[in-house]
């Protein structure tokens, strides 16, 4: 019955089943999807727009919520729970299984990404596509001003991290530039202003006194709980969400 009632919904998207599952494979492995990310982001993008209201259907169950954004051409799932922009928060209660994990210093470069692009917006200093172009020296700087945190001195490592915050559609960067360790420019991304809620900039811009690096930690038993931006545990995430574990 069910599956009936998917044939003649993906018939009148002109879709077929395959078609419709590589998109919502890939849209639930990544979680997001940017049309001028590659090619076959493009060809899932278009598809979605054909088929948005099934995907809603579909996803609305598993207290899953869809964010499109139409202007910059993106779409976000996000898990139950989290706040999500231009929507009611969800009252019921959850475990987080759909969350994203980040490591301390992947937090602390999406926090300094938010920011830097919060004053890039303020000096008009955007592209036509919503993006902001910005130096990992620049990023590095501002994780140290805001957080006393810095960027991983491994090639690798560093390496990782970029890609990490590529995967989540954070930003764009010429592969070729972070091979050869030449300066690397990032183009960030509108939808880091989604990705960070404003509760959690707003926290970050108010606290006068930056949380404490793990080189840090010996000298900071004293810090309260609530004065920490970033998390005290290498597994977290930065989707907020109303309803405390």
């Amino acid at each position: 019955m069910i599956e009936q009632a998917l044939e003649e919904a993906l018939a009148q998207c002109r879709l077929n089943r395959s078609e419709f599952s590589e998109l919502m494979v890939r849209l639930l492995d990544y979680g997001v999807i940017c049309r001028d990310e590659s090619v076959i982001e493009t060809t899932l993008y278009d598809r979605f727009q054909r088929c948005e209201p099934l995907v809603r259907e579909w996803l609305a169950p598993l207290g899953l919520r869809l964010q499109h954004d139409s202007r910059f051409q993106f779409i976000r799932v996000y898990p139950p729970g989290a706040e999500v922009p231009g929507l009611p928060d969800q009252e019921e209660p959850h475990h987080g299984g759909f969350r994203a994990r980040l490591s301390q210093q992947e937090v602390a470069a999406i926090l300094a990404l938010r920011v830097e692009y919060d004053k890039a917006l303020r000096e008009g200093q955007v592209d036509e596509g919503g993006c902001a172009a910005l130096s990992l020296e620049a990023l590095e700087l501002g994780m140290r001003n805001l957080l006393k945190m810095s960027l991983p001195d491994k090639h690798a490592e560093r390496k990782n991290l970029l890609k990490k915050l590529r995967q989540l559609r954070l930003v764009q960067f010429s592969s070729e530039e972070v091979e050869a360790s030449a300066e690397v420019w990032l183009r960030v991304r509108p939808t880091i202003a989604h990705f960070v809620s404003e509760s959690v900039l707003r926290q970050l811009i108010d606290n006068d006194i930056p949380p404490a690096s793990h080189e840090e930690k010996d000298d900071a038993e004293e810090e309260k709980p609530s004065e920490r931006i970033t998390p005290e545990v290498e597994d977290h995430s930065l989707f907020e969400s109303e309803a405390a574990s």
